[in-house]
């Protein structure tokens, strides 16, 4: 039961065709609900598909005082659709407040960690950290910074290459480091949140290892609720 006066928690997607993808999404958001109990989670999206971030904005009541949601963007960097499509969807409703994407934030460098511990790569291994790629300086920003706490904590080297919207792609980087000779496994770290096509993208790169998204994982419910509870203090 939603406690009265609690702020709702929009958790807000990219959004993906992929009906594993868009699963996951809800999987996650059904995690947070059971993590914060007596708090409405509701779902939106930036793109692709509904229901839109816009939508589901307008179908909340006016609060009278405080807030009335916080929309957590789970996005791992910080790029256009968080500075722009969220923040636009915001700006008419002073009671609804948007917090920072999920990323940088250590705790998604202990998922990529525990997704090539599960398959097994030596960490004398060459990575890919693969994100989804973005035009905005600010994204890709926030996944420089990403590979920086990666590195601090692998022995091999660390390269950063993206699905699609900015060089180098993902085979680009799988293509280097083979040239260059370095040594061992070549292995994509996928820096994905979700199953979908860019996530295909990766598996198409002639890696040795490609591991999956970051989703399902409980240290995903601790991002997503502290960047709700960075707004609504319970």
């Amino acid at each position: 039961m939603t406690v009265q006066g609690t702020p709702v928690l929009i958790g807000c997607a990219h959004g993906t065709n992929s009906p594993v993808g868009q699963q996951a999404v809800r999987d996650l958001l059904d995690a947070v609900r059971l993590a914060l109990p007596g708090v409405e989670v509701r779902e939106a999206y930036v793109d692709v598909h509904g229901p839109t971030l816009a939508d589901v904005i307008a179908d909340l009541p006016v609060a009278e005082e405080g807030l009335a949601a916080v929309v957590v963007p789970l996005l791992l960097a910080g790029g256009y659709h968080v500075h722009h499509d969220i923040a636009e969807a915001v700006a008419m409703r002073p009671d609804v407040v948007a917090a920072g994407a999920l990323g940088p934030d250590a705790r998604l460098t202990a998922i990529v960690l525990d997704r090539l511990r599960e398959a097994h790569v030596s960490h004398e291994s060459t990575l890919v950290l693969a994100a989804a790629g973005s035009s905005d300086e600010r994204a890709m920003a926030d996944t420089e910074a990403a590979a920086e706490m990666l590195r601090g904590t692998w022995e091999g080297p660390v390269r950063v290459a993206f699905a699609a919207g900015h060089p180098p792609s993902v085979a680009e980087a799988v293509r280097s480091a083979r040239n260059y000779g370095e040594d061992g496994t070549v292995a994509v770290a996928s820096f994905l949140l979700v199953p979908g096509v860019f996530q295909a993208r990766l598996e198409e790169a002639g890696a040795d290892v490609v591991t999956p998204a970051l989703a399902p994982h409980p240290e995903l419910v601790s991002i997503v609720i502290d960047r709700y509870g960075s707004f609504v203090h319970r």
